[in-house]
């Protein structure tokens, strides 16, 4: 069974920095493209970052030199790097990735920025 179960979000003051967690279970996580989206209340879910089975990175302009992917593949693990964080990143932050033909998503962690 595949299973996506993100961590690390909280409440944090503008400017500050959080890191998130997806830990995998249930897929060959070595050859698996990971990504991270999010989803503010009302609006509709965007992405934010991705990285490749060969480490390779990707992240949209919103969040662009703030935010960094990484993944711990002895881990099974993938993490986004938050700083400089904005009131606008408040959001649900949700890991995915596609596995055996189908999309499969992590319940999502939750992101305050506020002062």
């Amino acid at each position: 069974q595949v299973r996506l179960v993100e961590s690390g979000g909280g409440l944090v003051q503008p400017g500050g920095s959080l890191r998130l967690s997806c830990r995998t279970s249930g897929i060959n996580f070595s050859l698996a493209t990971m990504r991270w989206y999010r989803q503010a209340p009302g609006q509709e879910r965007d992405w934010v970052a991705s990285i490749t089975r060969n480490g390779s990175t990707d992240a949209s302009e919103a969040v662009q030199g703030r935010f960094t992917i990484s993944r711990n593949n002895a881990w099974t693990t993938v993490f986004l790097q938050m700083n400089n964080l904005k009131p606008e990143d408040t959001a649900v932050y949700l890991c995915n990735t596609d596995w055996r033909g189908r999309s499969w998503w992590g319940k999502g962690t939750q992101v305050t920025v506020s002062s």
